[in-house]
């Protein structure tokens, strides 16, 4: 594996991609990042949201490259699926075998999987997990891979150890484990231990219970009343004393992501 560079994770990718087009290049690095990062962080309903995004500009990139245009940002594509199946059969022409076939069977099952996972929709059939996002993650990957592999001219084995060299591979903040979360943050106290756990569930409630099992404090009144009360009354979090629930405030959003990440 080629060693960890000290250049940013964008930067790197911007380099190994330097033959796309700009206006793709651009949002197609920023959406995969976004869903390594937030697959790290356990965070599945944002990597799904990415995967959506990194899907939308990756097909817009192959229609440009098959069919010499594209469907303009900002404008929606009805069926995905159908989009890509004119990739797939479209007359051959200056694109790749991989342009035209590999990679749009790739998006299509990429693309489904985040639609029919209950990732991003009320009442999906089937609740987001771990194992769905690790598999969106690495097509992403494989994707990204490919068209380093195609715009910069290596072998998937050299576009591979760019991708595995990015510094985005970094040591997880929270690590989920045994239906369990722990900090690997070090020389955090209880309250960002708390509130770092409330931002990696961001998108539902964490019982009081959990969220003191997760810190391992030792009293859960104390807790309560010197970590989590304290955090309530300035608003970055907010109690239920009736559920026992906790939800993470946008002012408690805004100070992780400014202070603890």
């Amino acid at each position: 594996m080629a060693s960890t560079s000290t250049k940013k994770p964008s930067s790197v990718l911007g380099t190994a991609l330097a033959n796309v087009p700009k206006s793709f290049r651009t949002k197609l690095i920023s959406n995969y990042l976004d869903i390594k990062k937030n697959s790290l962080e356990s965070r599945h309903d944002a990597a799904g949201l990415a995967v959506a995004k990194f899907c939308e500009v990756t097909i817009r990139l192959l229609q440009n490259k098959v069919h010499g245009t594209f469907t303009p940002f900002g404008t929606k594509i009805d069926n995905f699926a159908d989009e890509c199946r004119k990739l797939v059969t479209s007359p051959v022409a200056n694109a790749t075998e991989s342009e035209r076939i590999v990679l749009p069977r790739a998006l299509v099952f990429l693309y489904t999987m985040r639609n029919k996972r209950g990732i991003g929709h009320v009442g999906g059939d089937v609740d987001a997990n771990a194992i769905d996002i690790a598999a969106m993650s690495r097509t992403s990957d494989w994707i990204v891979c490919e068209l380093i592999r195609i715009n910069h001219g290596l072998s998937l084995e050299e576009a591979q150890d760019i991708v595995d060299g990015l510094a985005v591979r970094q040591l997880p903040t929270i690590w989920e484990v045994a239906g369990k979360k722990r900090v690997l943050k070090d020389g955090l106290t209880a309250k960002d231990q708390a509130l770092l756990l409330l931002y990696s569930c961001a998108d539902s409630a964490v019982l009081f219970e959990d969220l003191c099992d997760w810190v391992e404090y030792s009293n859960p009144g104390v807790f309560k009343s010197k970590v989590i009360q304290p955090l309530h009354k300035l608003r970055l979090l907010e109690f239920d004393r009736q559920t026992e629930s906790i939800t993470l405030s946008p002012k408690g959003v805004q100070y992780v992501e400014s202070s603890l990440l």
